[in-house]
């Protein structure tokens, strides 16, 4: 099949699924493009992008950021671009229906990318916002084929807040929805989205990457805490810092390293001065792909704190979470979004409710008082992401559902 895949920026550090998904679709024989508003622009790439030639076949917007530029260029594709493509440039331009996406011409160069494509079989969106132009891109004429979109947390949580209607369209038009969690699949249905057209597909994780690597802590070190993601009010790192230092009033010795950088890392780095944890606490930045499976290897537990940030804005189920359970290493997270699908609380990991750093710090007390809980927890979770999170899998369940999208529309 031909395949395009949209999401707003590409590469992204924190978005591995993406690259995890565009790379099973081209391992099963698939012709695949990305297009992406922008790479995220950070200073590193995961060594997959290189390693599988993604940059060949990723197309960006290429649309100037200096608005009269921009004007000028969208009034010269429009005086050279043929007859045929004239209507779909010109629809795009209808701020009435479009809004803010056509008075900022982002739709018109989006058209203009893909007026010269071929058919494609799928076009398959990553987040809602996406799906959303997307569907509208189809509509006006620029870009023709079948459409799934796949959701995973914020785009049906802080996305609806102001503008509750704004999937309207989506839910009518689109072919395939494809939320991460049952959680998200709930908020599809009562959006009025089609049973028919719903269907769950986890993220998954490369098992023979992240192996099974039980722990062997010694008793007398100081418990080792990993916390991997964007420093973002949803991933709940204030918590954690919290939690750690309750978890060292009660005499535990512990040691938090944090892998992730993000707009709070100069406010969460002022917290751990004042809650005197700064000598226990190291902010890390961003790591590649295989300094953070060696760490999730050199800790004895990754916390991953969630909550609802002040905006709505909430996770879906975070990867980092089945990756780490994927090795065998016990984790401490909270009951948010969809994360109770994935941990179940005193067998594949410990639960607490979002915003307890007390019971957080009382979770991370128990594994570090039972070196045998903690074995046992990271052995069900190893199990535990074997039966549901398994990439191989889930890519062979992708390929068929896109498959199956296609023969239908044939």
């Amino acid at each position: 099949m031909r395949i395009a895949i949209f999401v707003s920026e590409f590469p992204a550090l924190s978005e591995t699924f993406v690259m995890r998904q565009v790379v099973g679709l081209i391992e099963r024989g698939h012709d695949v493009t990305v297009f992406a508003d922008r790479p995220r622009g950070e200073s590193m790439t995961h060594t997959d992008f290189e390693r599988h030639g993604l940059a060949e076949r990723t197309r960006y917007l290429a649309m100037p950021s200096n608005r009269v530029l921009r004007v000028l260029l969208a009034f010269g594709h429009l005086m050279m671009v043929g007859p045929r493509r004239t209507p779909a440039l010109l629809r795009s331009l209808n701020v009435f229906r479009h809004g803010r996406d056509a008075a900022s011409l982002r739709l018109f160069f989006w058209a203009v990318r893909l007026l010269g494509q071929p058919r494609f079989d799928v076009l398959h969106c990553h987040f809602g916002p996406v799906g959303g132009m997307v569907e509208t891109l189809r509509d006006i004429g620029a870009v023709q084929g079948r459409l799934a979109t796949t959701f995973h947390g914020a785009d049906l949580t802080a996305c609806l807040r102001d503008r509750p209607e704004r999937y309207r369209d989506l839910v009518r038009s689109g072919d395939l929805f494809l939320p991460i969690s049952d959680y998200l699949r709930q908020r599809l249905l009562a959006l009025g989205c089609q049973p028919s057209r719903l269907a769950v597909l986890r993220m998954g994780v490369d098992l023979d990457r992240f192996v099974e690597r039980p722990r062997s802590r010694i008793a007398t070190g100081p418990l080792s805490v990993l916390t991997v993601g964007r420093l973002v009010d949803k991933k709940g790192v204030a918590d954690g810092l919290r939690a750690v230092a309750a978890a060292r009033r009660r005499g535990i010795e512990l040691r938090y390293t944090i892998i992730g950088d993000g707009p709070l890392r100069g406010r969460l780095e002022a917290l751990a001065g004042e809650l005197a944890i700064e000598d226990a606490v190291s902010f890390k930045g961003w790591c590649l792909q295989d300094a953070i499976v060696e760490a999730l290897y050199e800790h004895d537990v990754l916390l991953a704190p969630s909550i609802t940030a002040p905006d709505g804005d909430q996770e879906g189920i975070p990867v980092t979470l089945m990756e780490a359970m994927a090795t065998g290493m016990p984790v401490v997270t909270t009951r948010h979004s969809g994360i109770p699908e994935l941990v179940e609380d005193g067998v594949s990991g410990l639960l607490a409710d979002e915003g307890d750093y007390a019971a957080l710090a009382d979770a991370l007390k128990r594994l570090s008082d039972s070196p045998e809980l903690a074995r046992s927890i990271g052995r069900a979770a190893r199990l535990r992401v074997s039966e549901i999170h398994d990439a191989d899998a889930l890519d062979e369940q992708l390929d068929r559902r896109l498959r199956t999208l296609v023969g239908a529309a044939a």
